[in-house]
């Protein structure tokens, strides 16, 4: 862990309590775990109070329009530049459930075969942190791993986003435990600790986008030069929302990512096609459809979202791209809010086109 990394502490020390994380504990020990259910990312056990104190770590709840099993999502940020956070810090144990825990990983640490010189000497620090008040710069010390004031906080600790494929962003929360009374923000150096915006963020992650399929007509099999209208009723294209919460004794937050459909874009997947509008961006109508049901009489009239392919698929067929934006926005705990970058979804069609078959007399 590198609890002093960011302190005043000189870079000997530094690199004793760096060394005690790398060497002994490895990646975060007290990272989430994903949980085979609907819910989410989450370590496994559950928020509550027992004999010895406050127990268990966060986990995070998902709810609304979500990939089953804490999977992620199938909505595509606009944005290239912006990514969910790959970890955060969060409440982990009570003092006396994190003493039992933290004491024995020690413990374990300095008895290990050939623990000696700067690994020793950063278990050893490590040790007099949480026992006889050992701090640095803005990180005080605790005694006897704050047992004293047991049921009035908890030790927060690093959580691994197991949806970030890069491991070292993913591992990068590693400082040291620290303890947050109840009702009070962490301490300000921890900026990955859990906000409603980072569980917004996760909510947007793991959002799952209805499977919207365009309707067209001529349904799958068109002629060249013949428009082809699309269109979305309003029933099939809707607002979804997905809520992300954090639930644990003497701390709870909540967010949730709305979603609005906005527009369409149509790509024929042929270059000898034009879209209609000429863009092919289709707006959202006032009622909240986009383009226009095709109705008998309406062949030579130019459809407000629609394509025309300029030849024959042959033996095959055009891949006709639909993509949906989505405006992203959330609310939270406190009254918290604000945009998030859009979303986009896209479903493919097999669209057959054929020559107009004319008679020779």
């Amino acid at each position: 862990m590198k609890g002093v990394a960011r302190t005043a502490l000189g870079a000997g020390t530094a690199a004793l309590i760096l060394a005690f994380g790398t060497v002994v504990l490895g990646a975060p020990v007290h990272a989430a775990e994903p949980t085979a259910n609907d819910q989410g990312a989450g370590t496994k056990e559950e928020g509550g109070r027992k004999d010895s104190g406050i127990y268990a770590a966060v986990r995070i709840q998902y709810s609304g329009s979500v990939a089953p099993n804490g999977g992620k999502g199938n909505v595509t940020s606009a944005d290239v530049d912006w990514t969910p956070p790959p970890c955060w810090y969060a409440p982990y144990l009570g003092a006396k459930d994190f003493k039992k825990t933290m004491s024995a990983e020690i413990e374990e640490a300095a008895s290990a075969p050939g623990m000696t010189g700067t690994p020793a000497a950063a278990i050893g620090q490590t040790k007099a942190h949480y026992e006889d008040e050992y701090g640095w710069t803005d990180t005080p010390g605790y005694k006897d791993y704050n047992v004293a004031k047991d049921g009035e906080g908890m030790f927060w600790a690093g959580v691994e986003n197991p949806n970030e494929p890069d491991f070292l962003k993913r591992n990068s929360c590693t400082d040291l435990p620290f303890w947050v009374d109840d009702g009070e923000a962490p301490p300000p150096q921890y900026e990955e600790a859990i906000t409603p915006e980072i569980l917004a963020a996760l909510a947007y992650q793991h959002m799952e986008l209805p499977g919207t399929e365009v309707t067209l007509a001529p349904a799958q099999t068109t002629k060249v030069n013949l428009p082809t209208w699309a269109w979305l009723d309003k029933a099939d294209f809707h607002e979804v929302q997905a809520t992300a919460a954090i639930n644990a004794p003497g701390f709870a937050l909540t967010a949730t990512t709305t979603a609005k459909p906005v527009s369409l874009r149509l790509e024929p997947g042929t270059a000898d096609a034009v879209t209609y509008p000429a863009s092919g961006e289709c707006t959202i109508n006032d009622d909240g459809s986009i383009g226009e049901p095709y109705a008998r009489g309406n062949a030579d009239r130019t459809p407000p979202c629609g394509v025309k392919y300029l030849r024959s698929s042959g033996d095959g067929t055009f891949d006709l791209q639909a993509t949906i934006t989505w405006e992203i926005a959330w609310t939270g705990t406190g009254g918290a809010g604000g945009d998030l970058p859009d979303g986009t979804f896209e479903n493919g069609q097999a669209v057959t086109v054929q020559e107009i078959q004319s008679i020779n007399r």
